[in-house]
C-alpha cells in the first residue's frame, strides 16, 4: 500500500519546526528517520495532513558530555550511540543494547527522538532511558519542559506529548563509580522485535550492592522499572537464593500479552530467565571494577 496524500514540510529550525504542528492543530506528525512512521503510512493506520521533515535542523545529532551527564540531541541516530566512545565509556549498557536494535540499515536512519517518542512497547531505547533515568527536553511553540522517563511513557505508543511539542534532547546522569552491568534479550531472528529483555545495573560499595536497578520490555504496554526487584537488591551480595527472588519479582512484574509470536506465559518465564542472566553478568562486572 502507499500513504494517503499529505503536504511536506521541511523545517530548518526547532521553532518553525514546532509552530508547523501548532497551526495543523494534531493534524500533523514528525519524520526524521521514518523507520517506524513510514510502515504506518503505507499501512494508512495513519493519515496525517502534513508530515515536517526536521533533518536539516542544525546541531540535533550531537552526543556530549556535560560535567555529570551526557546529552543526545533528538536526531543522534542509534549507530551513534552503538559507536560513540562517550556512549561505552559511561553507558555501557546502552552500546549494548543498541546492537540489538534491528538491522545495521535501520540503526543508521532511526533517531534517538523517533523511538522514544513512538513508544513500542517492545523497543530497546524506551528501556534504556527507563534504566538510565533520562529527562527528555520537551519543546514547543510556549517553551520548553523537561519529563522524566517514567512519566514519559504512558501506554503502548502513547507518550507525554503535546499535538505542538517535539523531543529535543535526551539527558543521562552518568553512572556513579563501581557500576556493573548486565543486558539480555531474546528475539525470534536476529533484528526482531524483542519478545522480552531485561537489563540490570548494580554499584557497588565495600562489595556491597548499594544502589541497583532493573528494567524490562516486551512483556506489558510500556518499559518497566522493577522497584522490588532493586530494593530486594540493596544492602545485600548476589548469590543463588537471592537471584531467584529477584527473578519472581521481575516475573511478578511482567504484563505480558500472547500474540502470534509467542504466548503470554512463555514470555513470563522469558523475562525471568533473561532477569536471572543481566542480574548475574552485571554482579560480575561490578566485581571486576571494584
Amino acid at each position: 500500500m502507499k500513504p494517503a496524500a499529505f503536504e511536506y514540510l521541511v523545517a530548518d529550525s526547532i521553532e518553525t519546526a514546532v509552530a508547523a504542528l501548532a497551526q495543523a492543530g494534531g493534524e500533523a506528525k514528525i519524520i526524521a528517520g521514518g523507520q517506524s512512521l513510514v510502515p504506518m503510512l503505507n499501512f494508512r493506520l495513519l493519515r496525517p495532513a502534513i508530515l515536517v521533515d526536521i533533518n536539516r535542523i542544525p546541531d540535533l545529532a550531537y552526543v556530549r558530555e556535560d560535567g555529570d551527564k551526557v546529552r543526545i540531541g533528538a536526531l543522534a541516530r542509534h549507530h551513534q550511540l552503538e559507536t560513540s566512545p562517550v556512549i561505552a565509556g559511561h553507558f555501557p549498557v546502552l552500546r549494548e543494547a543498541m546492537t540489538h536494535v534491528a538491522h545495521l540499515a535501520i540503526r543508521n536512519r532511526g533517531t534517538i527522538g523517533g523511538s522514544l517518542s513512538h513508544a513500542d512497547p517492545a523497543a530497546e531505547l524506551p528501556m534504556m532511558a527507563m534504566l538510565l533515568d533520562a529527562q527528555l527536553r520537551v519543546v514547543s511553540p510556549a517553551g520548553e519542559r523537561s519529563v522524566a522517563a517514567h512519566d514519559f511513557f504512558q501506554d503502548a505508543l502513547s507518550v507525554d506529548l503535546a499535538e505542538d511539542e517535539m523531543v529535543r534532547e535526551v539527558v543521562l546522569p552518568k553512572l556513579p563509580p563501581r557500576t556493573g552491568w548486565g543486558f539480555a534479550e531474546v528475539a525470534r531472528r536476529s533484528g526482531d522485535f524483542a519478545l522480552a529483555a531485561v537489563a540490570v545495573t548494580l554499584t557497588l560499595a565495600a562489595d556491597t550492592i548499594v544502589q541497583a536497578r532493573v528494567a524490562i520490555t516486551g512483556v506489558a504496554p510500556t518499559p518497566r522499572r522493577v522497584r522490588d526487584a532493586e530494593a530486594l537488591l540493596v544492602g545485600k551480595r548476589v548469590d543463588h537464593a537471592l537471584a531467584q527472588e529477584v527473578i519472581g519479582r521481575v516475573r511478578a512484574a511482567a504484563e505480558p500479552q500472547a500474540d502470534l509470536h509467542a504466548s503470554a506465559g512463555y514470555r513470563r518465564h522469558l523475562v525471568g530467565v533473561l532477569g536471572g542472566r543481566a542480574l548475574g553478568e552485571a554482579w560480575q562486572r561490578a566485581r571486576v571494577a571494584a
